[in-house]
């Protein structure tokens, strides 16, 4: 059985404009693309036109970042409608969203946000899995975030409203195990630890980045910013191993890279240090 797992585990990229040439000189070194889905809800006709025809050459999958699903707020149907079009005109594998919330009161903050962790928010991020589900027709993979506060008012903490949300929903997790490690380390949890309270059966896909640490105002320490900037650290490839030897299932693992673009053959790099991490799990 574990041959076969790993023969299944895939290691791909985020796709990026910057990254086009590399990616497209290199396909037959990248299992799968994701592709940020809000970059082309009102794309016009020829950028469609390319990402379909990147589909037909590499397994693509969808990723949303505007629709706050993690939220008592209904979502919105025209922003999952939209997600539903796409889908069904690049025939993506499948879709995904974070366990966040990005607006609220009719005003968009910007930027994704851990709302309080709460039954409340569990409930209302469950129910709004459920409307997207319906409308695209398909379950997403979800998502957990960076926070560099803890939640005010949260009466869970992370691994028990995680657990409460996948279980609830019966989707599948989209571990990000950079922000699981930012969050660990900015809040005095081992991440070993956080890792093992999750519900590693229910993780299907993966996403590793890399941050840089920023100084707390007057002095009070620091802490780790989930960036995208930087290469994935060596305690993030260690958290890959951990999974890897914990979740039997066949993973699927994005790098992500949003700036400070390195060489494209040390992109490719970080790809196999993951698949290396992968084996090592694997093996154990």
């Amino acid at each position: 059985m574990a041959v076969a797992a790993v023969a299944a585990d895939r290691v791909g990229l985020g796709w990026r404009g910057e990254l086009a040439a590399g990616i497209l000189s290199n396909l037959a070194q990248i299992d799968v693309l994701e592709v940020i889905a809000d970059d082309y809800y009102r794309a016009p006709r020829a950028s469609i036109d390319a990402l379909c025809s990147l589909a037909r050459q590499v397994p693509v999958s969808l990723h949303g970042v505007g629709m706050g699903l993690a939220s008592t707020i209904p979502a919105e149907p025209r922003r999952l409608q939209a997600m539903a079009r796409l889908m069904k005109t690049v025939q993506a594998e499948s879709w995904s969203e974070h366990l966040s919330f990005v607006r609220a009161g009719g005003v968009e903050i910007g930027h994704l946000a851990a709302p309080p962790r709460t039954p409340a928010s569990a409930a209302g991020a469950i129910a709004n899995i459920a409307l997207a589900s319906r409308i695209i027709g398909s379950a997403p993979l979800m998502e957990n975030i960076a926070t560099l506060i803890e939640p005010p008012a949260s009466s869970m903490d992370e691994a028990q409203w995680l657990g409460q949300i996948i279980a609830g929903a019966q989707v599948p997790l989209l571990l990000d195990l950079h922000n699981l490690y930012a969050n660990a380390v900015n809040f005095a949890v081992k991440p070993e630890e956080l890792l093992l309270r999750l519900p590693l059966a229910s993780v299907g896909a993966v996403h590793l980045s890399g941050g840089h640490w920023i100084d707390e105002p007057g002095g009070a320490g620091r802490r780790l910013l989930d960036d995208h900037r930087h290469d994935v650290p060596s305690e993030v490839f260690e958290l890959l191993t951990l999974l890897a030897r914990h979740a039997p299932q066949p993973l699927t693992v994005i790098v992500e890279r949003d700036g400070n673009y390195p060489s494209f053959e040390h992109v490719l790099g970080q790809l196999e240090l993951a698949r290396s991490a992968l084996r090592k799990g694997r093996s154990t």
